[in-house]
């Protein structure tokens, strides 16, 4: 039997190479050896955005964005998360058994406060409604960067207080961090994340794409002087799209000297381009027909919702709500 794959994006914004490596490049390869449930996670946006206009655009190019980069509604799961009411009453249902003490040790909501996210109690419940959207769907595995990690562990602490209590309703979900591209740094050094400001877009116009390359922040060493790879942006970046010889000359180049880091942005942003060409042109496409890529996200809605109901029947009935 084929193991179930979940994981879902944001609507928030411009959709940028940390994604594209961080997630959604190993959905597409999911989809050919995997039951793939893949799903744009637009209530989880309501923590930020709260435009009804910008959040409607975003939800339908996040749908685009993954369309274009290769993600096939006939081998996957793919919808809007609050097309899927049935996600939210069993958030609720979670949330009764979620110590607050579980709640309190989010790492990733105490990060947000400190960068200046205005709190409230949907980013502080976040990890419950995540929860949800894997139990759900009986989720086995659920691909996430290393910041996510906690958040898959407190999914199944409160699977398993869930199943303990009620009877073995939920699957126990296992994460999935490649160490590889565990962490996809940012211009800046740090995590790529549009709340850092720090992100090389992928279906930006050239000159916007150019622009992040070239400002990406290194040390003030001059051409002539060696340079450590490991750690070094540029270089990092670079590795995700060069061929192991090509990284490796790179590594050599830097440490011997002699290569100055704007000839190394340039030969990133050449293989930027080279890679996302093919899927800017496809998304213009896509933009030209958008009640096409509605009724994809309306037709997977339909379809998880068959998954679902049959795991809220499941739940209804152990918890003593279906009388």
């Amino acid at each position: 039997m084929k193991k179930r794959v979940l994981s879902g994006i944001q609507p928030s914004g411009s959709l940028h190479i940390g994604y594209y490596f961080g997630m959604i490049k190993r959905m597409i390869e999911y989809q050919e050896s995997s039951d793939l449930f893949c799903f744009i996670a637009n209530l989880h946006s309501l923590t930020t955005i709260s435009d009804k206009s910008v959040l409607k655009k975003m939800t339908l190019d996040a749908a685009m964005d993954f369309l274009a980069l290769g993600l096939n509604p006939k081998k996957c799961y793919f919808w809007v998360q609050s097309d899927v009411p049935e996600t939210t009453e069993l958030a609720w249902i979670l949330s009764t058994l979620a110590p607050i003490g579980l709640m309190e040790r989010a790492h990733s909501y105490k990060d947000k406060i400190a960068k200046g996210v205005q709190p409230n109690l949907g980013l502080f419940n976040y990890p419950i409604l995540m929860a949800a959207d894997i139990l759900i769907n009986q989720s086995d595995v659920v691909p996430v960067g290393k910041d996510q990690k906690q958040h898959i562990e407190m999914a199944r602490d409160i699977a398993i207080k869930f199943n303990n209590t009620f009877g073995n309703i939920f699957t126990i979900p296992e994460p999935e961090i490649p160490k590889e591209i565990a962490v996809i740094p940012g211009t800046d050094g740090q995590k790529m994340s549009k709340s850092y400001k720090n992100t090389i877009p992928i279906f930006a116009e050239p000159n916007v794409i150019k622009k992040a390359v070239m400002g990406i922040v290194t040390d003030s060493k001059g051409i002539d002087e060696p340079k450590k790879a490991e750690g070094n942006t540029v270089y990092e970046l670079y590795k995700l799209f060069a061929s192991k010889k090509e990284a490796d000359e790179m590594k050599k180049a830097f440490k011997k000297g002699g290569m100055g880091y704007g000839d190394a942005k340039k030969m990133l942003l050449e293989k930027i381009q080279k890679t996302f060409e093919p899927f800017q042109k496809k998304r213009k496409e896509l933009e030209n027909h958008p009640k096409k890529v509605e009724t994809i996200l309306a037709h997977g809605a339909e379809k998880v919702t068959e998954v679902t109901h049959q795991t809220m029947q499941k739940v209804r009935k152990a918890t003593g709500l279906k009388y």
